[in-house]
């Protein structure tokens, strides 16, 4: 072995890698009371959607009363909508398709999204205009305007809607990972591992991506925020993969017409909704304050 790799391979294991801070962030974030109430939010309603069909009272599908009726009685604890169903046990089994659907999808989205967005940053050359250019183009359009496209072209199938809204959360996924990693590729420890022979597919996942961490748990909760928002607008418009299940976006849209006679049948999933995509947005929000060092003086 060369003198000169001798020295490159002292460098490397002189020189001290960055301390991954990302790694304690999610827990330090939870000194914010506005994290603490987020995860609550969100905890409150994943249990709900998890357990709701084991307590609901009545099928989704089970006519109870007359249409409409307030609550009360047989009506149940919610009264019933517009087909005569028990508002609370549709509420109880509604919850479990969107969370599935925004969280695979999200999920998706993001490790493909910080998969190019490392790709791009590290290359420093023609790739990074292609695939950052390739980006925009898909960026150009409204995420709510492609999953229309995509599912009133092919169906509103469970598989496609996931598809859609995973093609549109990563090249915003993507950007924000080549910000965050652009700086610290020009970093020396970087120079030492690539110095080394390391694979690059090694320095990307070892090396690169945990310093980038803060950021990227703070727009997964983004992205996550608006997932949910689409998959229940689309629901909302009759694109749900079962229009005539219980989801919360097809809830509101079904029972829209009663809201001054009976309004839970669109209220509660309404509420259930606004909930949720404020306690991921809270969550986000803290986790954002305590990479940034905001509020530090305030934890408790």
């Amino acid at each position: 072995m060369s003198g000169a790799t001798d020295q490159a391979i002292a460098a490397a294991e002189a020189a001290p890698t960055p301390p991954v801070r990302s790694s304690t962030l999610f827990a330090r974030s939870f000194r914010l009371w506005r994290t603490r109430i987020g995860a609550l939010f969100v905890l409150i309603l994943v249990v709900i959607a998890i357990i709701g069909p084991w307590i609901a009272p009545h099928a989704a599908d089970e006519f109870v009363a007359i249409p409409n009726s307030k609550p009360g009685g047989d009506a149940g604890f919610l009264g019933t909508d517009y087909l005569g169903q028990d508002v609370w046990s549709r509420f109880l089994y509604g919850g479990r398709s969107i969370l599935i659907m925004a969280t695979v999808s999200t999920l998706i989205g993001v490790v493909i999204g910080i998969a190019i967005g490392l790709v791009a940053a590290y290359s420093r050359n023609a790739l990074d205009d292609i695939l950052m250019r390739a980006m925009d183009v898909i960026m150009a359009f409204p995420q709510i305007m492609l999953a229309l496209v995509a599912v009133s072209l092919l169906g509103a199938k469970l598989w496609l809607i996931i598809a859609a809204i995973a093609t549109t959360t990563a090249p915003r996924v993507a950007r924000v990972a080549r910000g965050a990693a652009q700086p610290v590729v020009e970093r020396d420890f970087i120079a030492a591992t690539e110095s080394m022979g390391l694979p690059r597919v090694r320095i990307l996942s070892s090396e690169l991506f945990p310093n980038i961490l803060g950021p990227m748990m703070v727009e997964t909760t983004l992205r996550l925020t608006y997932s949910i928002g689409v998959i229940a607008a689309l629901a909302f418009l009759g694109l749900a993969p079962d229009p005539n299940g219980a989801n919360w976006g097809s809830m509101i849209q079904q029972n829209q017409i009663a809201l001054a006679t009976q309004p839970w049948g669109a209220l509660a999933p309404i509420l259930a909704i606004a909930l949720l995509t404020m306690g991921t947005g809270l969550i986000g929000d803290g986790i954002a304050r305590t990479a940034a060092g905001i509020d530090r003086e305030r934890e408790d």
